[in-house]
């Protein structure tokens, strides 16, 4: 501390902060063991995990089972009874179709499932394989040309009948409707009450 001229002690109020080079030195070096440790325990857990190559889905993915139905939603619900689309492997809801997409053909969820995003290198053996695989399917069960165009005919005469029904629905409404809106009077009633002619020639 410092003495001014009338007296008074000083205060130091630099607030600078002192640095023990000694105790830093040995957080430094015990942190540097932690550390070397660790890569001992790592090394000695064995080889990194191997991941199976990326593959197609053997299923079709669900997204139009719940379209347009009405559920009620409350914050008690479990995950997989919530609004929007849910994910068993990952356990989260995703809200839309567009995101459930790109969640199931993403990196965490294939991580997930256990495979890798690399795609298995086909050999030469393998494309050959399936080229023969697909010409027998062409030249015995695949559809031909023809089966092409009864299909077609079959879904416009399906068509053409369900069109037909609906006009006659239709026309079936109108002729109830109709005879809900005549009531039916009886002429004696109506000729007492004066409701004989309206100004028709008919008595």
């Amino acid at each position: 501390m410092s003495q001014s001229d009338d007296g008074v002690a000083g205060v130091d109020n630099t607030f600078r902060k002192k640095f023990d080079r000694e105790e830093y030195l040995e957080r430094a070096r015990e942190r540097e063991e932690k550390e070397a440790e660790g890569k001992l325990k790592s090394k000695s857990k064995g080889p990194p995990v191997q991941r199976k190559p990326l593959k197609h889905r053997d299923f079709q993915v669900d997204l139009e089972s719940r379209l347009g139905k009405t559920q009620v939603v409350t914050p008690v619900a479990p995950l997989s009874q919530q609004a929007g689309y849910y994910c068993s492997v990952c356990e989260c809801v995703v809200k839309d179709s567009a995101n459930y997409l790109d969640h199931i053909n993403g990196k965490k969820h294939q991580r997930a499932l256990g495979m890798s995003m690399r795609v298995e290198r086909a050999s030469l053996e393998q494309v050959k394989q399936r080229f023969e695989l697909l010409k027998k399917r062409k030249d015995t069960g695949g559809l031909t040309v023809q089966d092409f165009d009864e299909r077609i005919l079959k879904q416009q005469q399906e068509e053409e009948e369900r069109k037909r029904q609906r006009r006659e629905k239709k026309k079936e409404k109108k002729k109830e409707k109709e005879v809900a809106e005549e009531p039916e009077i009886d002429p004696d009633v109506a000729a007492m009450m004066g409701f004989g002619g309206f100004g028709s020639s008919k008595k």
